[in-house]
């Protein structure tokens, strides 16, 4: 065994408090009755439990089946992607109104197979909730369209609250962790992101503990800031599986507290870090920041 490979012992500061399953359970239930699928489920999140007794969900559209195969991924990419299902727009906002949703995320699987990246099927969900549920604001945690920035405009066209996407890890270990992205094609995505539609918000989250420094880190954080990305989340990586990379070290939450306030000192309007952070965690604290930070509005 490398050292690489060796077993990292799960600090006391990971432990997750056992949910309250009724809740949890009120949640699955509405779930499976629209057919719907999150990616609370299907990518093993820890904060499943606090999420659902909190009566909230990400959303997983055009799946579970993803085209890549990032080895840091929980998510199934050995099933055959399926043909787009023109119900799900309408299933998804009638859980966003069940679930009473004052913030909804919508995510997806990489679909590398459409010749559009499902940017099509994000604008018709996004559309859908806002007719139903004209209150409730939407965050859209996106691929990167291997680049279609036509298509990253008909998600845009549709003016989400925010728009998400991951760079997931330093540049050193892009090859590594996520073999079919690229670090400057995040980088602008972001920027096209600004330009096309300024008065959406943007958002992107990384992992640590696999294998990155302190230094590469902050690298990451001022990469994102030159392209002016308003909100960041670093949360720890842990290994779903023994057949998933495993976990080099367990950051201290020390460590996070610090890198959030770098963060804050580099111009971020919102910084989520910590061991359990993940994307979608906490998402609806953007409601205070659309307040004390409304954003310049588009020219159109």
């Amino acid at each position: 065994m490398t050292a690489e490979e060796e077993v990292v012992v799960k600090p006391n500061w990971l432990r997750v408090k056992a949910p309250q399953w009724q809740r949890v359970g009120n949640v699955k239930e509405i779930l499976r009755d629209l057919n719907l699928n999150t990616v609370c489920e299907e990518a093993s999140c820890p904060n499943i439990g606090e999420c659902f007794n909190a009566g909230t969900a990400t959303f997983l559209i055009m799946g579970p089946a993803c085209t890549r195969a990032c080895p840091y991924c929980d998510i199934d990419f050995e099933k055959k992607p399926q043909p787009l299902d023109t119900t799900e727009p309408e299933r998804l906002a009638e859980a966003v109104k069940r679930l009473k949703l004052n913030h909804v995320v919508i995510t997806s699987v990489n679909r590398d197979d459409l010749k559009d990246g499902g940017a099509t099927q994000f604008a018709k969900c996004i559309s859908q909730v806002r007719e139903i549920s004209p209150q409730t604001s939407i965050e859209v945690l996106i691929p990167d369209l291997c680049g279609n920035w036509q298509a990253l405009e008909i998600i845009l066209q549709t003016k989400p609250e925010v728009l998400n996407h991951n760079t997931e890890t330093v540049k050193r270990l892009y090859r590594r962790v996520r073999p079919q992205g690229d670090y400057h094609r995040t980088l602008e995505l972001f920027r096209r992101s600004r330009e096309f539609a300024p008065e959406v918000y943007t958002k992107s989250g990384i992992m640590v503990g696999l294998g990155e420094t302190e230094v590469e880190v902050q690298t990451v954080m001022e990469d994102l800031r030159s392209v002016d990305c308003d909100i960041l989340t670093i949360g720890q990586y842990l290994q779903p599986s023994p057949k998933h990379l495993p976990v080099s070290s367990f950051v201290k939450p020390e460590q996070f507290d610090r890198w959030r306030e770098i963060g804050y000192s580099l111009g971020f309007l919102q910084v989520v870090a910590s061991p359990l952070t993940r994307s979608s965690y906490h998402a609806e604290q953007v409601k205070e920041l659309m307040k004390n930070h409304p954003k310049a509005k588009s020219k159109e």
